[in-house]
């Protein structure tokens, strides 16, 4: 694996690459501590040392400074590319990589989700290993440069665009999922993703609640609560958190579980993100309840809304559907069907056959939907017939997105009613915002109700659907402001339609501008005890880049 290196003019004589296989010694430590036998490149004044798998050696003598720290706890100096591969790079294992601007590599690790608020980042490190981990933020907190943790990189708040020449510690090589002799748990790493995680549990007759979007990590998701179509069954994915291998801002590397650390066991399944990365978490896992899924898919015209919400609002009973039972309804454009309005498109799952799905399809069916079709398919495919696949729309990168969440109990008619013709009529006169949608998501709950509201940070368990307004477009920082009017707009109608109930807002879904409490929960206690675990494991906010408590 190569990593670009400054260009030669700033660096003489020209840099050469290092490749593991030259290196007779096969004593290293592998958790890159011991670093006595760091072996020369060339002979002669200028001599080179090792670094790490992919990096091009450094000469010790042609620094030009040594590494000047940042003057403020505000704004880092940019540090030269040289000086983190001097510093930085001998203390990683050999494993791990640097990543600098310009390299394929760069590039493709730092692409996200969304172009909107993105941070900018001097290097990247993809670590082979935890203590390459915890070595990198012992080494930013050293020299004063923030960091940022990534999974997957689908995380849109506007709150991680303030982070500014930081490290991007990206987990992606930490892949491994390791199932449990007794078929009772998995242990997961922090760069493994949803679709990784269902194919290789369902191969052995297991599941467990995940993400709906096979692209996303599995643990980024949890840290924030992970509602999942398993959710009927099992709950959050982070109520399936036996336990959790953490690495703290001081860089320290803790257990944490029931058993060890378990006030941070609490705040870590609901508001992870404000306390550490998590490089692996044990998972427990479950024989999955049915093997493949019955699917029944309906696309509806605007005239049919009030009908279609009444009937969506019966068969999810006020959060009693059975656990077998979800359902996704989305406001969006689609060309092939209308270009003069939005399409409602619904989609109905049943995790098992389609002779008992039938009594809940057939009232959908009656309402003569434009087109409906039905599948049955192994579970791991789900996402790929609902345009959440790796390679679909819901997983691509190249545009600016970003989320207002909802929580409700109910649908309110006349609140959907209006919150469409807005959609319309605003994504008519600016059709650069047609990519956007209103999507309703409405789990299966009873798994997630059934765990006690006080039992971890995660504070909206009353709702019974969860709305994303989803705002995405080309790439244009002119249309930002407009796109985060019209994404505010939306959420305030879907709000208003339950007069009286404060605004829930789904951490791992959330803009960016909402209060403490819409995203943390309402009851005081939360709050205090959250910003109290802050203070005791993360004092001086260094994980304060994904919508923080303080």
């Amino acid at each position: 694996m190569s990593c670009w290196a400054p260009p030669p003019q700033e660096l003489e004589p020209p840099l050469q690459r290092y490749s593991p296989d030259d290196d007779d010694d096969d004593d290293d430590d592998e958790d890159g501590i011991s670093y006595a036998d760091l072996t020369p490149i060339q002979d002669g004044p200028m001599r080179g040392v090792r670094f790490c798998i992919g990096l091009f050696a450094l000469s010790t003598v042609a620094l030009p400074h040594t590494f000047t720290p940042a003057v403020d706890d505000f704004t880092p100096l940019v540090p030269r590319w040289a000086d983190i591969q001097q510093h930085l790079g001998p203390l990683l294992s050999k494993g791990a990589s640097l990543y600098f601007p310009g390299s394929a590599q760069y590039e493709n690790y730092t692409d996200r989700w969304s172009k909107f608020a993105k941070p900018t980042i001097t290097v990247v490190v993809e670590p082979a290993n935890s203590q390459d981990v915890a070595t990198t933020v012992t080494f930013a907190n050293k020299v004063g440069l923030p960091f940022l943790a990534v999974s997957r990189g689908h995380g849109s708040s506007t709150t991680i665009g303030k982070l500014r020449n930081g490290i991007e510690i990206h987990l992606r090589a930490l892949n491994k999922i390791v199932i449990a002799k007794d078929g009772k748990s998995a242990t997961v790493e922090g760069g493994v993703y949803t679709a990784q995680l269902i194919s290789t549990l369902y191969a052995h007759g297991k599941a467990s609640t995940s993400g709906s979007c096979d692209c996303v990590g599995v643990l980024g998701a949890g840290l924030g609560g992970g509602l999942g179509r398993y959710e009927g069954f099992y709950g959050l994915v982070s109520d399936n958190i036996i336990s959790a291998e953490v690495v703290l801002a001081s860089g320290s590397i803790v257990t944490v579980s029931q058993h060890s650390h378990s006030d941070l066991y609490w705040g870590l399944r609901g508001a992870g993100h404000n306390f550490g990365i998590v490089t692996r978490a044990t998972l427990k896992i479950h024989d999955y309840p049915a093997s493949h899924w019955y699917l029944s898919t309906f696309v509806f015209t605007q005239d049919k809304l009030e009908a279609v919400v009444t009937q969506v609002n019966k068969l999810m009973g006020n959060g009693t559907q059975p656990k077998e039972l979800l359902n996704n309804l989305d406001v969006r454009w689609n060309p092939a069907i209308s270009t003069t309005e939005p399409i409602i498109e619904m989609v109905i799952f049943y995790i098992g056959p389609k002779s008992d799905a039938e009594k809940y399809t057939a009232p959908f069916f009656d309402l003569k939907p434009y087109s409906a079709k039905d599948f049955t398919v192994p579970y791991p495919e789900v996402a790929n017939t609902t345009g959440l696949g790796l390679n679909q729309f819901g997983c691509a990168h190249g545009y600016s997105r970003f989320q207002y969440p909802v929580g409700l109990l109910t649908y309110n008619v006349t609140a959907t009613r209006q919150a469409y013709d807005f959609f319309k009529n605003t994504t008519i006169a600016h059709p650069e915002f047609n990519l956007s949608a209103i999507a309703f998501e409405g789990y299966g709950v009873l798994g997630t109700k059934a765990i006690p509201a006080a039992s971890s940070a995660y504070p909206h368990r009353e709702d019974n659907i969860l709305v994303s307004i989803l705002a995405a477009y080309a790439p244009d920082p002119s249309l930002d402001a407009p796109a985060a009017v019209f994404g505010k707009r939306l959420r305030d109608i879907v709000h208003a339609g339950q007069p009286g109930r404060r605004l829930n807002t789904y951490v791992n879904y959330v803009y960016g501008d909402e209060t403490l409490e819409m995203i943390y929960g309402y009851e005081p206690w939360r709050l205090e005890r959250l910003q109290g675990l802050k203070r005791k494991y993360d004092p001086h906010r260094r994980f304060n880049w994904f919508n923080p408590i303080v």
